[in-house]
């Protein structure tokens, strides 16, 4: 009898505590959010400050202040060190207790940090980050990517270009993850499409002069040069390669990822007729533009947002609607991703579309193509769209995925 007594009380007091547990589940309504950008050197137009206020937007827009949540943001520089990444992740997670890391643009920063967000149960929020390892054979249950990948580069500008004629390439990539994947992603578009690919030169990350690097791809004749860089090197490179007269000569640049900021730094007399993909323009729509209009007043220096920093927004929004969803925050981010998996996106950014099973959010892309200056009807009027990509072109299809998380 004793023992039964025991076995009683011992049941209840364990109902009793999971009730408890459940009822404080239910009342966490706090989330931390860090922001892990590049602050100050060639990526902080793309994403920088101005990625914190997309994020705060999406905070506000969500309404869950409103109904007692309290969430807060804080930020750091990455420094496009994979080792200050990490280090900054831990600090974060372990002592100011944030529950998400967004952004992370630099893909050898975000592949580390991806790393310590599966081992601490938090979640990567990746909007800035184009390597498609982490949809692939990197991917985790604790990290999504919502706005782009080095497949939806490669699959809509390199192929655009082969099949107008461009059957002969040269790449300037820049010598880390990111560079390397978006040319090996690139290379195998051409080639499946009939082109060939005739030599190729890296150059350091943050290079200022593109002049030996210039040289060489003018020398290949090939009629392609793929720039497999960003943001400051891609327009540094830009720069110089019409210094050296390169498009007049008769070869063609292929910005293979190229933002706003970077056209609006360049000048549409440098920067017209380049060919690229991206899956946001300011100006596709009545949505996307009261949108932009509203982050542009809000902005250091009001400019349109970029590609990633629209991406944080929607990617943060759908975040917050999953928490909304679990009733509380757990504080255990593949439980919070399942949840965003589960439930269907929808935002006036993207639109509609599933976040699959190896975390890639679906969404359309776009082959844009700088308009001439005597195009352009006023400021950041820039784009002029060529073709839209099907969500399902735009990434790469499950069959062909090697992400563990997907069952074949």
């Amino acid at each position: 009898m004793t023992t039964t007594f025991a076995r009683r009380s011992a049941a209840l007091l364990a109902c009793a505590a999971f009730g408890f547990a459940s009822s404080a589940f239910a009342q966490d309504k706090t989330v931390k959010i860090g922001v892990l950008n590049d602050m100050s050197s060639l990526y902080a137009d793309i994403g920088g400050p101005n990625s914190v206020v997309a994020i705060k937007m999406a905070i506000e827009d969500s309404g869950l202040t409103k109904k007692g949540w309290t969430i807060d943001v804080i930020s750091g520089d990455h420094q496009n060190k994979p080792d200050v990444g990490v280090n900054l992740t831990r600090q974060w997670i372990d002592t100011e207790k944030v529950d998400a890391i967004a952004d992370t643009p630099n893909s050898g920063v975000a592949l580390a940090v991806s790393t310590v967000a599966k081992e601490k149960n938090a979640v990567l929020l990746n909007s800035g980050a184009a390597t498609a390892a982490l949809t692939g054979a990197a991917c985790s249950p604790n990290t999504v990517s919502f706005t782009y990948d080095t497949y939806m580069l490669a699959t809509g500008t390199g192929r655009a270009l082969t099949k107008a004629g461009g059957d002969t390439w040269f790449f300037l990539t820049a010598d880390y993850a990111f560079g390397q994947q978006l040319e090996r992603d690139t290379t195998a578009v051409v080639t499946a499409n009939g082109g060939k690919v005739l030599g190729g030169v890296k150059h350091p990350l943050n290079t200022s002069d593109f002049s030996s690097f210039l040289l060489q791809a003018q020398s290949s004749k090939a009629k392609v040069i793929g720039l497999a860089n960003a943001g400051g090197d891609t327009s540094n490179a830009i720069k110089q390669a019409s210094e050296f007269g390169i498009v007049q000569g008769g070869q063609k640049l292929a910005a293979l990822l190229l933002f706003i900021n970077d056209v609006h730094s360049l000048g549409l007399k440098t920067a017209q007729g380049l060919t690229f993909t991206e899956s946001f323009y300011w100006d596709l729509n009545d949505q996307t533009r009261a949108w932009s209009k509203r982050f542009s007043a809000l902005a250091s220096k009001n400019p349109m947002p970029s590609m990633t920093q629209a991406g944080n927004y929607a990617m943060v929004l759908h975040y917050l609607k999953a928490m909304e969803a679990l009733g509380g925050n757990p504080h255990d981010g593949a439980k919070v991703v399942a949840k965003m998996k589960e439930l269907p996106t929808d935002d006036p950014l993207f639109g509609k579309g599933p976040l699959r099973a190896d975390g890639r959010r679906l969404i359309p892309a776009y082959l844009f193509e700088v308009k001439k200056p005597e195009e352009s009807k006023g400021p950041w009027d820039y784009y002029k769209l060529i073709a839209k990509i099907d969500p399902e072109d735009a990434a790469k299809p499950l069959a062909q995925s090697d992400c563990p998380l997907v069952t074949k």
